[in-house]
């Protein structure tokens, strides 16, 4: 089977259009994998809620969505941002398919409660239907995805794009999944872990030292690699030649989380 590779990417790394623009080429090199890039876009989600005199309240790394946010949220991650990096894509040559997790009942969720929490309107995902992914990736392109999706009614939720790129990384037979950040990997102190398995990783949670938005990718990653997904990548992006290295020297500036 050809390998196939979700990238999550977000944060400042690819805010700008020259960070796009080298994502693009470098999937433009590289012609014996299939790509798959779920985002998230938390700055600009917070910056709108904030346009529209809305809070941000984040437990556990995992932003609160209320009844009056949802909207702001899917317009800023379905529309503005999913079509900005599409359109990147597009203009250097990768041909790309917008979609969300409410494409085709992609990701089907239900209301996600945590260590007695609730979130409001943010979900955890249930199912997953990728024909939508396996037909873009016949048609030779790359599904662009919003984390967006929508339980059995319908109804719109949030989902954490690490979470989102986790369950679609097993549903779409993933051999790998890679976590684009602004941090080099999972760090102790000032150093970076080059690897890290279950369990050390879990051990790090308990002491207080993997926090906040950590957890929620960590808890993510757990699930995946029980799941079909043989390796797990967390690292930074730094030029267009960081992902040919990871996949042609397996060199990479992060983190392989491994079962």
């Amino acid at each position: 089977m050809k390998r196939r590779m979700l990238l999550k990417i977000g944060g400042a790394a690819f805010e700008g259009n020259a960070e796009l623009t080298h994502l693009a080429q470098a999937i433009n090199k590289i012609r014996d994998i299939e790509f798959v890039i779920v985002h998230g876009g938390g700055a600009e989600i917070s910056q709108a809620l904030k346009q529209a005199n809305r809070g941000t309240e984040f437990i556990d790394g995992i932003r609160v969505t209320e009844a009056e946010d949802i909207q702001i949220v899917e317009h800023i991650l379905s529309g503005k941002v999913n079509e900005r990096i599409a359109s990147a894509l597009h203009e250097n040559g990768v041909a790309a398919q917008r979609m969300s997790g409410k494409t085709d009942r992609l990701l089907v969720v239900e209301p996600l409660r945590r260590n007695g929490h609730k979130y409001g309107f943010v979900g955890t995902v249930t199912q997953v239907n990728p024909q939508a992914i396996f037909s873009a990736l016949r048609e030779g392109k790359v599904p662009v995805v919003s984390p967006i999706s929508a339980d059995e009614d319908g109804q719109s939720f949030n989902v954490n794009a690490d979470s989102a790129a986790a369950a679609l990384a097993a549903g779409a037979k993933c051999t790998d999944l890679v976590y684009f950040t602004n941090v080099p990997g999972v760090k102790i102190g000032e150093d970076t872990q080059a690897a890290l398995s279950i369990g050390e990783a879990k051990k790090l949670i308990a002491a207080g030292i993997i926090t906040g938005g950590m957890i929620a990718k960590m808890e993510s990653i757990f699930d995946v690699l029980e799941h079909g997904v043989e390796r797990v990548y967390i690292m930074q992006w730094q030029n267009e030649e960081t992902l040919t290295a990871l996949i042609k020297n397996n060199s990479i500036n992060g983190t392989i989380i491994k079962r």
